[in-house]
């Protein structure tokens, strides 16, 4: 056990700042290339005894992080740019108060489906979570997007929305 925990030091020490930077070149982010690194090695501890080669390892699974990384910058950077494209939704003429179903119902799909089940269903974000097959964060930063592009388009007729 003990002749592990030193092997296992021993690589932590030669490979981590180089796999440190190698995906800090890939992800062009300081914070984000340690949590790449660290979670690689937090992957390979839990393989510790099934893995034959554990640098490899190491690189592989950063890499697919790495990749995972992309693809969420990537749907991120879509949603923000549908969400900024977003026609506001102007009250009819003689209006004072815009009808917030409508308002709703006006939002993209990616934020719209969030806030019916969050606010109108009241389901908790885990609920919503798994009902849309997200990660409970993403729809958490989908309730704040629809929130923020409700209250733009509510201009002065709103007290609060939280």
């Amino acid at each position: 056990m003990r002749s592990q925990e030193s092997t296992a030091s021993e690589l932590f020490e030669t490979v981590y700042p180089r796999l440190a930077g190698w995906c800090r070149r890939l992800v062009d982010d300081d914070g984000t290339a340690h949590e790449i690194a660290s979670e690689a090695f937090t992957r390979l501890w839990a393989r510790w005894t099934k893995v034959e080669e554990p640098t490899g390892f190491l690189y592989v699974t950063a890499a697919n992080l790495v990749r995972d990384h992309w693809r969420r910058t990537d749907r991120e950077r879509r949603a923000l740019r549908r969400v900024r494209t977003e026609e506001a939704v102007k009250p009819q003429p003689g209006s004072a108060d815009p009808s917030v179903r409508m308002l709703v119902q006006s939002l993209p799909e990616r934020l719209r489906d969030p806030a019916l089940l969050y606010y109108y269903a009241d389901l908790p974000v885990r609920e919503v979570a798994v009902l849309l097959g997200r990660n409970e964060g993403t729809v958490k930063a989908d309730l704040h997007a629809a929130r923020e592009l409700l209250r733009a388009k509510l201009g002065g007729h709103h007290d609060r929305i939280s």
